[in-house]
């Protein structure tokens, strides 16, 4: 599918060259820095440099004082205490966290005082539920605590106070009108919270509980630091932006997972077929090795933690998180996996049957959005075969199947310019209940408005998405020559990560490039070839496009093309070299004119500012 380049703008060169000059960088990363919002000097040491210090004090989130007092309370007195969760990566990291916090505080005996529940995706559904009340009454629950769920579970709440069980909520979500009668409502996003920084994970709040109830009682920071791995996890699986707070909660997360990782995400990594860098004693000469990124997280512990709620239960992750014995940690981790791996079949499976029923409809083909039913799909797998669906076919995607009570229930994804929430919103009076964002949504209806539902959804989408936005984007950061790439380069460029949502590893762009004669598919559906520039000086470039097959002819029919890419190490047989990991590729002679020629212009404006800087050193 073709993509379309979107250029950023490029910053005020009057910051770049201030950020050139006393950070000692390169002018395109200088350039990146201002991209980024990040304009002076010390906001650049700030981003560079993460620091505990710069943590905010957990005490300025609303409602802290009142859910640390009732916390203090409910342990001084021996009251029985619920760690409740959701069942994805966000919240079974949030009740390891939480749940092992409160263990180690009340000792020997914490197990009769302190217990955890994970609703059942299939039979409970998402957040605080009546079956998880009912067990908390009837196991004698004093406080029931929330993470990753219950911002708008105003019923549950009150059911919960019926029984006498106060109930602490922390949460990321956004609000609906009324918030629950809790005892303490902890999220940044709650309307009335003057917290300074929002876009914590739902494990990032309950570790600032964590954080404030050692403060409050003088416990050793010791016992909140050792927990920021989870909350690494959480940042990197839930997709919340790593800016702020969570690029320091990140930074250092990741660094405790590369030096002393806890024994179930060693083991994770492990059955994963991820070597880490090294096992304790960490060695900064062992770098033929990896090192865990947050793209290892998303792509390797992510799904096999969502999978084990999704084939059995949830709990299974929560062990894994906490289990502080090897062989045990090696069991769980080797039973999730398989989980994982029964959990892809299904996917696969589900996926192919999707495709097949699209491109062998001529409906589908003259649609501008996909409403696919199929009663034999499974819940835990139908927002994966959305995302599918949408990277294939870029369309606003809903994925159905038929649930246990008679109705059809689904999941929703969307493209980038169209909210399919408001979609779902406009066909509301078809559905039983529905929620979600902008971009991923949930619904439910009855089975006889299935039809008038999809042809109104069609209408919908007509109306209100623009008939360029069914071509997807690639935003390019900047234009860079392959003569720029060099050691020292690429060492600079490290220090931007951790990526994520806010601070996106950059896409360069080097127009005119051709292969050096030996493009090739490996493993059957990679590209790899090795470029260089006839324009500047400089030695060719091994890179690898993953599952881009299709742009051989591209690359390999002698003539000029334009590619876009990170710039990234390779680690192979005890050998590290610079590598590009192409995005796009389009032949020159489509690109806009002139392109080869601005980026000569661009190289030699640049070249000549560089003398300059060195001469005024």
């Amino acid at each position: 599918m073709k993509k379309h380049w979107v250029k950023k703008e490029l910053p005020d060169e009057a910051v770049v060259a201030q950020l050139c000059e006393h950070l000692h960088l390169e002018r395109p990363l200088a350039t990146l820095l201002a991209q980024r919002g990040i304009s002076t000097v010390q906001d650049a040491r700030d981003f560079f440099e993460p620091n505990i210090e710069k943590l905010h004090d957990p005490f300025l989130m609303k409602d802290m004082n009142v859910a640390v007092e009732r916390l203090s309370k409910a342990i001084i007195h021996d009251e029985r205490i619920m760690v409740y969760g959701d069942y994805d990566v966000d919240g079974t990291s949030a009740v390891a966290l939480l749940y092992s916090f409160l263990c180690k505080i009340h000792g020997s005996d914490a197990h009769e005082y302190v217990k955890y529940y994970i609703p059942d995706r299939y039979t409970e559904g998402y957040g605080i539920t009546e079956k998880g009340i009912q067990y908390c009454r009837d196991n004698g629950i004093n406080l029931l605590i929330s993470l990753d769920c219950g911002i708008k579970a105003n019923d549950m709440v009150d059911l919960a106070n019926q029984y006498g069980i106060d109930v602490i909520i922390t949460d990321h979500h956004l609000e609906g009108d009324t918030l629950p009668n809790a005892v303490a409502i902890l999220d940044p996003k709650r309307k009335d919270c003057t917290y300074p920084y929002k876009e914590l994970s739902g494990c990032g709040v309950g570790f600032k509980l964590v954080q404030g109830y050692c403060q409050r009682n003088g416990l050793p920071d010791e016992l909140w630091l050792e927990r920021m791995d989870l909350v690494a996890v959480s940042i990197a699986c839930d997709i919340v932006a790593i800016t702020g707070e969570n690029r320091i909660l990140a930074h250092f997360g990741l660094e405790m997972i590369n030096k002393i990782p806890r024994m179930g995400i060693r083991s994770i990594l492990d059955q994963a077929g991820i070597k880490m860098r090294t096992y304790p004693p960490f060695s900064e000469d062992t770098i033929f090795t990896r090192v865990i990124s947050i793209s290892d997280l998303v792509f390797y512990v992510g799904p096999r933690i969502n999978a084990a709620g999704r084939i059995k239960s949830a709990k299974e992750s929560v062990r894994l998180f906490i289990v502080e014995d090897e062989d045990k940690s090696m069991e769980i981790s080797t039973r999730i996996n398989k989980q994982n791996n029964e959990r892809k079949q299904k996917d696969k499976n589900a996926t192919e049957e999707a495709m097949d029923m699209i491109r062998n409809s001529h409906e589908f083909e003259n649609r501008k959005s996909i409403v696919i039913y199929n009663p034999q799909w499974e819940k835990g797998i139908i927002g994966i075969v959305a995302s599918r669906l949408v990277e294939e076919f870029y369309k606003p995607t809903i994925v159905l199947m038929s649930s246990d009570d008679g109705l059809i229930t689904g999941s929703a994804r969307s493209v980038k310019e169209f909210n399919i929430y408001d979609g779902i919103d406009s066909c509301a009076d078809l559905l039983e209940h529905f929620g979600g964002h902008k971009y991923a949504a949930g619904l439910t209806m009855k089975q006889e408005n299935l039809e008038e539902f999809s042809q109104r959804f069609e209408e919908y989408v007509k109306e209100n998405l623009d008939e360029k936005a069914y071509e997807p984007e690639i935003t390019v950061d900047m234009m860079l020559n392959l003569s720029e790439i060099t050691p020292q380069f690429l060492k600079n460029l490290k220090k931007f990560a951790p990526f994520g949502p806010g601070n996106m590893e950059p896409i360069f762009e080097t127009d005119g490039v051709v292969d050096e004669g030996n493009a090739r598919i490996v493993g059957d559906k990679h590209l790899k070839c090795r470029i260089l520039s006839p324009y500047e000086r400089g030695n060719s470039i091994d890179s690898i496009a993953f599952n881009q097959k299709a742009l051989l002819p591209v690359v390999s029919d002698s003539k000029p093309f334009n590619v876009l890419y990170h710039v990234e190490e390779n680690r192979w047989n005890n050998t590290v070299t610079t590598q590009l990991n192409i995005k796009d590729i389009e032949p020159a002679d489509n690109s806009q004119r002139g392109r080869v020629a601005d980026m000569q212009d661009d190289y030699a404006y640049r070249t000549s500012n560089d003398k300059k800087d060195s001469r005024l050193a």
